[in-house]
């Protein structure tokens, strides 16, 4: 009776496992209470959080100097003695601004290297209130150092704290603390806390020059509660522009770390909704249960001998379990896998269990599953952005309904999978349509160990797929219930890419969770291949797809839970004495319908490209009344000439004469300078780090510097020129008051709509040309 039941039991058992394997990675019960004053508390974490996230606290912002007061005032409560560091950095980018960081050292019994905590306590953009990105790594911090110092732990490493300023802004904190502060040649570890996004599990992502054995041999002997990671995550994680401040940690000074970062709910980032409410208090309380064992192991280990030149394959299971060996397997393993293929399948053709016909006929339900599945899922975020234009508002490009679609393609996918394989069922040869897709994964296999080598434990799938294999090459029917759980380790290893690829990179790759879905359901054939009803199985995802969009369907309208994102910035051009309303929005609303009409001209198009994370331009530009604003002093003088190199030297000072936020300066890219200095901060022409000086030699366009104003002070560039061609800078002065300026009367937003993050927004800016004279 029990094996006539196994499909439906078996239906039932796998939503159920999947589920355990997401529920089972984080902690979920209240972490300790207050009352343990000295283990980490997560009530006192947040509390942390809502009072550094009151309000937007970006650099410049009065906030920002309520919040460092704040944070210097709490380390000084537990006793340590608390100096902040402030000078001018300027980055390899060509970013400007004079970051306050804040630290602490709390001296231990040793003389070796020391193991920094950090995080940084800048919000982004004008609007965003940072709970998460990242007053919850400052706060993870602050109460993982007072349950430290409350347990009176003796420990041979100093441990530094650094809170760093600007690193929203271009890294410019940590990059601060590595080329000035006499602290940074002490450290030899860092934990970085980070967020791109307001929940889900933490991910650990290493940073390192060399290999990372040492590093996560130390992070399994530390014995985190809740880890999750693995190396395919920190494979992809290297080829995105992602970096942190621990990157500036590593490239700048060669310090080993761990970032725990969290990226569910990737609308909320950098965005007015990254608000205490938004936050996910049990991903607060699984930072916490990184950093408390991660301190208790390093505060003693010798944090010199985490330099490696060999790499681990690793991954983390459900129960906190981390698997590891050396990528001088990969190559083994593989060639293993191959070998026990191929003996497989010629036992199968000698005991004539596979037929050759059969063997191709199983080819064709993969190749229309894998080629249909993503053909669909690509089709349906098109057609979706063709009913639901509003989606192009959000410029990370991950909706607020996005986790629907992600689960409707994962359906859809299984529709397609299900119709395929009881196209071209066959009734005795179940073994043979398990072949290729078993070929297939072990290609995939292949390419991973030559050209991504941290997704190579893809393998281990594959060992259990060959036994399974194996058993249905013995067995007319194997048992169901075995088979099954033999496709548990593909679960395990792969779910979480399904959903973590489109939430961190965007709708428009929901096709690789159609891929993904495709390949589970490959290595679940040893299972699904013997159920009869896969039409009914193909009808039943059907309708829960449908559902599916349909629900996303009645969640695509913006509300004040899930407000539009939109923008407008005002400039004045003072050399033509003209004025323009200027948005990066596709779509009018009735606050944008005032200044570009209810059909405006999408036509239109800014020149320059204000640096944004996205590299966003205007979409819509529209005469605007012409008002008083101060706009900047500026002085040039030719301080010396070199007649013999024909080399001419100037220095430029522009003084603000109002509250400004933000100065940015374009010039032509075929203007070469032999030098360049901005506030005392010389761009060196050689390379730094891992990229040449953007002034020098990496404009991709015609923007050189952006100067983030912390104060009035007046910038200052310093620059020769070689030839006759001189520079004509155009700078645009910007400050974040549009909608407090009495001469523009631009009123609120209504509370369906927010401030659109990753671009300059909400800002009264002034357009100036700046000529030399010969």
């Amino acid at each position: 009776m029990l094996k006539k039941l196994a499909p439906l039991v078996i239906l039932i058992l796998l939503p159920l496992a999947s589920w355990f394997i997401y529920y089972s990675s984080m902690p979920r019960d209240a972490a300790y209470s207050e009352v343990d004053t000295d283990k980490f508390s997560t009530e006192r974490a947040f509390k942390h959080v809502q009072k550094i996230a009151e309000a937007p606290h970006y650099v410049g912002s009065d906030a920002h100097s309520l919040v460092r007061n704040y944070i210097v005032n709490e380390l000084q409560q537990l006793g340590l003695e608390v100096q902040t560091q402030e000078g001018y950095s300027l980055t390899d980018y060509g970013t400007l601004t004079r970051p306050q960081n804040i630290l602490a050292r709390i001296p231990g019994s040793g003389n070796g290297k020391a193991l920094i905590l950090m995080s940084h306590y800048d919000s982004a953009g004008h609007a965003s209130y940072g709970a998460s990105d990242a007053a919850s790594g400052v706060a993870t911090v602050l109460e993982g150092i007072r349950a430290f110092i409350a347990n009176n732990t003796a420990h041979k490493n100093d441990i530094i704290v650094l809170f760093t300023d600007a690193e929203e802004l271009g890294l410019n904190g940590a990059e601060l603390f590595v080329k000035n502060h006499a602290w940074a040649k002490d450290v030899g570890l860092a934990l970085n806390f980070e967020a791109r996004g307001s929940g889900g599990n933490s991910f650990m992502l290493l940073e390192t020059n060399g290999g990372n054995a040492a590093l996560i041999e130390g992070f399994i002997e530390a014995h985190p509660e809740y880890p999750v990671t693995n190396s395919l995550a920190y494979s992809v994680y290297k080829m995105l522009p992602n970096d942190t401040d621990l990157t500036v940690l590593r490239e700048q000074a060669d310090i080993n770390g761990f970032n725990f970062a969290f990226i569910d709910d990737h609308f909320d980032y950098h965005s007015s909704n990254d608000v205490p409410a938004n936050l996910d208090m049990e991903t607060l309380m699984q930072q916490g249960t990184y950093l408390m064992p991660l301190l208790s192991y390093f505060k003693d280990a010798d944090l010199t001998a985490l330099n490696s030149e060999k790499d681990l394959i690793y991954f983390s299971l459900p129960f906190g379990e981390i698997i590891s060996y050396p990528f001088a397997w990969i190559l083994p393993m593989l060639l293993i896998g191959w070998v026990i293929f191929i003996v497989v399948l010629i036992y199968g053709f000698f005991k004539k269990r596979l037929l050759l016909k059969e063997v191709f006929k199983g080819a064709i339900p993969f190749l229309i599953s894998l080629i249909g599945g993503a053909l669909l899922a690509w089709g349906l975020w098109k057609f979706c952005l063709m009913i639901y234009p509003e989606y192009t508002e959000m410029i990370n490009g991950f909706t607020y309904n996005g986790y629907y679609y992600i689960a409707a393609v994962v359906f859809l996918s299984l529709v397609v999978c299900f119709m395929a394989y009881s196209k071209f069922r066959t009734k005795e040869q179940q073994a043979g349509v398990f072949v290729f897709p078993l070929f297939f994964w072990l290609l995939i296999c292949t390419l991973t160990a030559f050209y991504l080598k941290g997704a190579a434990y893809f393998i281990i799938p594959a060992y259990f797929a060959l036994l399974q294999f194996w058993i249905m090459l013995r067995q007319k029917e194997p048992n169901l219930y075995l088979t099954f759980f033999l496709s548990l380790p593909a679960l395990v290893l792969i779910q979480t890419f399904v959903s973590g690829f489109p939430v961190a990179l965007g709708l428009k790759i929901l096709f690789v969770a159609a891929i993904l879905t495709v390949f589970l359901f490959s290595l679940f054939l040893p299972v699904f291949g013997y159920f009869k009803r896969k039409k009914a199985l193909a009808l039943l995802c059907f309708i829960i797809f449908n559902v599916l969009f349909i629900t996303a369907h009645f969640k695509a309208d913006f509300t004040e839970d899930r407000p539009k994102p939109n923008s407008l910035v005002y400039i004045l051009d003072e050399g033509t004495n003209t004025a323009t309303w200027n948005s990066y929005d596709k779509l009018i609303d009735p606050w944008t319908a005032k200044y570009f009409g209810e059909t405006p001209n999408f036509n239109k198009e800014q020149k320059e490209t204000f640096s944004s994370k996205y590299g966003s331009t205007f979409t819509l530009t529209e005469e605007a009344p012409v008002v008083a604003i101060l706009t900047p002093g500026v002085v040039v003088k030719r301080f010396s000439i070199d007649s013999i190199q024909d080399i001419k030297e100037y220095s430029v000072k522009i003084a603000p004469n109002r509250k400004i936020n933000r100065m940015e300066f374009y010039v032509d890219r075929d203007i070469d300078f032999e030098n360049f200095e901005v506030n005392g901060q010389m761009a060196d022409s050689v390379y730094l780090g891992e990229n040449p000086f953007h002034i020098f030699t990496n404009r991709w366009d015609k923007r050189l510097l952006t100067y983030h104003a912390a104060n009035k002070d007046t910038l200052e560039l310093k620059f020769s020129i070689k030839g006759e061609k001189l520079p004509e800078f155009t700078l645009y002065e910007s400050s974040y008051d549009l909608l407090a300026n009495p001469q523009l009367k631009v009123p609120k937003r209504s509370t369906v709509t927010m401030p659109k993050p990753f671009v300059l927004n909400d800002a009264v800016i002034i357009k100036k040309t700046i000529k030399l004279d010969e």
